[in-house]
């Protein structure tokens, strides 16, 4: 027989909407968007709303978007990203990126992201080094 896999505790998962093409989780207080495809102008409205929800909603503190399930992003992604952290910000929160590929971590070098955006190899790293 199969042990169940336990959700840690103070973990919350969130589907919001129908055709929302991410996983939200909430992590004690730190928001994980697991990316289902890309971040461009066709989904980033959508994002950027439940993202919104939440933070306001869960007294989010640090966020976590995690590319391992998406190939691109433009530049409508940036500005979710770029939004995201400004709302966090001023109260001492961080933002970081896992599971980027080779085009998704050079749109962030070029785009200076990586300078106030910190990049882990798993989303665990991301949350264990914010929970510090």
């Amino acid at each position: 027989m199969e042990k169940k896999k336990e959700k840690p505790k103070n973990t919350s998962i969130y589907q919001l909407r129908e055709g929302v093409k991410a996983d939200f989780e909430v992590v004690n207080k730190c928001l994980i968007i697991k990316l289902m495809e890309e971040l461009d102008h066709h989904n980033a409205l959508t994002i950027r709303e439940q993202s919104d929800k939440l933070i306001s909603g869960k007294n989010i503190k640090d966020i976590v978007f995690d590319f391992t399930g998406s190939d691109f992003m433009d530049s409508s992604g940036i500005g979710v990203i770029m939004g995201r952290y400004k709302k966090i910000i001023f109260t001492g929160g961080k933002v970081a990126v896992t599971g980027v590929n080779q085009s998704v971590d050079r749109i962030f070098r070029l785009s200076g992201l990586y300078k106030i955006i910190h990049k882990f190899n798993t989303i665990e790293d991301a949350v264990e080094e914010f929970n510090k």
